[in-house]
């Protein structure tokens, strides 16, 4: 895996010593990430039943991919500064989509795949444009774009399941495992791979941490921001596609109700992992790592038969514990600039 703490570019010595300071606070979250880990396993392998199974590590696999593939974009995105809460409904309204171009539009699977993903880049970049062109803080134009994509997934399946064919090879392929290992999670190591790339080796990865960590300042150095804006949210638009594939090709059906709740997962992944909400910093090993530590979370927490909504309550506290380490962190480190 390819870490993205920051961009190779040239530093002075005293940008040289926070960039320091910066990867030695980037490797002490990734060693403690691990430890939490490591630490869950050992809990949670002695205290719920089942939980070291073949078929329950290969499950959380399957929903560590839906969480991780987004999470790539979604790393991206606030490294940028920015913010994408319509994660959840985006994948929801891709799963029902492919479903209705096979089931209802007669198209064959790789094209209504190929359909989906175009449709989710369009509203990607709708949110992106808002962001971009008229100022609309991402928060608010993704939180629209939230509730417009769920209420049209309802409404147009009238909140209803819509079944895939059980003998579509491709769909089966999707929801099988190569060599042994569920296909999502070799889309999601492939797609962390990718993106690690994209970052710390190209100049639009170089020009997302411009962005995010000084907006005036990437302008002045000749960086288009609205352009990596749109295409940020663009990405995330394919990104939810993708997932929204995997999630109908797992259920057998496209759902408009599913993936409720799946963008807290995702922001809380990012966030766990390092990536500074205030932009500018991020790691690809620590979102990785993230996806692992909350998928753990909700899998024991179902072992164990935790009341449901009392998993929300312990998911948000963890949510509100990261953030607050998090600008914790980011503080000081200011403070550490600024001496």
């Amino acid at each position: 895996m390819i870490d993205t703490t920051s961009p190779p570019v040239a530093l002075s010595p005293g940008r040289r010593v926070l960039s320091s300071l910066t990867a030695n606070t980037t490797l002490i979250n990734i060693v403690g990430l691990l430890a939490a880990i490591v630490l869950l396993y050992i809990v949670l392998s002695t205290t719920a039943t089942g939980f070291l199974n073949v078929a329950n590590q290969l499950g959380l696999l399957r929903q560590a991919a839906i969480i991780g593939i987004t999470a790539t974009g979604m790393t991206l995105v606030i490294i940028a500064g920015e913010i994408d809460v319509s994660v959840g409904p985006a994948v929801a309204l891709s799963s029902v989509i492919t479903a209705e171009a096979i089931m209802t539009w007669g198209l064959p699977t790789p094209l209504a795949i190929l359909v989906t993903m175009v449709i989710a880049i369009g509203w990607g970049s709708l949110a992106g444009v808002l962001r971009a062109r008229f100022r609309v803080p991402s928060f608010i134009a993704t939180l629209g774009l939230w509730s417009m994509l769920r209420g049209i997934g309802q409404f147009w399946t009238n909140a209803l399941p819509v079944p895939l064919p059980e003998d579509d090879p491709i769909m089966n392929v999707l929801s099988g495992s190569i060599l042994g290992v569920p296909t999502p999670a070799w889309a999601m190591i492939i797609t962390f791979l990718v993106f690690g790339f994209i970052a710390r080796k190209t100049a639009y990865g170089r020009s997302v941490f411009a962005t995010g960590g000084n907006p005036a300042a990437a302008r002045l150095a000749g960086i288009n921001v609205s352009r990596v804006r749109i295409i940020l949210f663009a990405t995330m638009g394919l990104l939810a596609a993708i997932s929204g594939v995997f999630l109908a090709a797992r259920l057998g059906s496209g759902n408009a109700g599913a993936a409720n709740g799946l963008e807290f997962d995702v922001i809380a992944a990012v966030v766990i992992g390092g990536t500074a909400m205030a932009g500018g910093r991020g790691s690809l090993i620590g979102t990785f790592l993230g996806v692992l530590f909350i998928t753990l979370i909700g899998n024991g927490l179902v072992l164990l038969g935790v009341n449901s909504f009392l998993q929300n309550v312990i998911r948000g506290a963890i949510i509100v514990a990261a953030v607050l380490l998090n600008v914790t962190l980011s503080r000081r480190r200011s403070a550490q600039a600024d001496d």
